[in-house]
């Protein structure tokens, strides 16, 4: 009970203090030119805050990491739960967890000196900062977490509907196939929209491996700017404090918490209501 109560004043602290900074930004900005701008220059002259190139570019590398990480992690949880070994899965499972445990400026040092250069070899046109990059280098990221929860997914299914369709003569990837995914969707997706609340929330290895130039761009192979790496421009501390430019960066971590609540809230709520299995 002290963990929750803990977690939950901290979690409004937070709110608080982005709430009140934000408010105080919005008194200078119009909230519907945050909102609905399409430019976004804070710290150059005329200043524009238009923040839906920052959402491009953090759903650009957002979506690009869950859609390398996701493939990976359900044929990993795969291997978990329905062919590994008790030992076998004893050691697959620490190398999952030794991914999650590497500092992220870790991962964007590792996409600076090799995923890019490895990209340009393939593409030459590719920026030295790109999205490319940084969806690789996320979707690595989040792949124990998407591995884990689809893990947990598959191993609640009850043990009956294995057995039943195995007795009826249907192949390993029928079962997979027209069986386990159907039956653990709810809570694939719920895993996907976790997995996205933490890919839209990383900051270091897309600060460094996607660039600072926001755009509203559809290209992998360009620089980009997402809300966290404006977050990270802004606290360098070549801003003033006070200031409009300062204030902006609360109004992007705002935006950005919510982004992240609803996801989370709707993939928790996902995860609740999925059936339990007993095996």
């Amino acid at each position: 009970r002290a963990g929750v109560f803990v977690t939950l004043i901290t979690t409004i602290i937070t709110i608080f203090i982005l709430g009140r900074e934000t408010i105080e930004f919005f008194k200078i900005v119009p909230i519907f030119d945050f909102l609905g701008g399409t430019e976004w220059g804070p710290l150059i002259e005329p200043k524009t805050f238009g923040v839906w190139p920052l959402i491009c570019g953090t759903a650009l590398v957002s979506l690009g990491a869950v859609a390398i990480a996701l493939p990976f992690g359900v044929m990993i949880a795969i291997q978990l739960s329905e062919f590994s070994s008790p030992r076998l899965r004893s050691i697959l499972k620490p190398i999952l967890e030794i991914l999650a445990g590497i500092p992220t400026v870790v991962y964007g040092y590792f996409a600076l000196t090799f995923i890019t250069p490895a990209l340009r070899q393939v593409f030459p046109d590719i920026e030295i900062f790109n999205g490319l990059s940084a969806s690789i280098v996320v979707g690595i990221m989040i792949l124990p977490m998407v591995a884990s929860l689809c893990d947990d997914a598959f191993r609640a299914l009850p043990r009956s509907l294995r057995d039943g369709a195995y007795s009826l003569g249907a192949t390993s990837r029928e079962v997979i196939q027209d069986i386990l995914l159907p039956a653990a969707s709810g809570r694939v997706v719920a895993a996907v929209l976790l997995a996205l609340s933490r890919a839209v929330g990383e900051t270091m290895a897309v600060t460094l491996a996607a660039g600072s130039t926001p755009k509203m761009t559809a290209s992998y192979f360009e620089s980009v700017q997402t809300m966290t790496a404006y977050i990270v421009q802004v606290s360098l501390g070549d801003v003033a404090s006070g200031g409009v430019e300062y204030l902006s960066s609360f109004a992007v971590g705002f935006l950005l918490l919510i982004m992240t609540l609803v996801m989370n809230g709707f993939g928790t709520y996902l995860i609740l209501r999925a059936p339990r299995g007993v095996d």
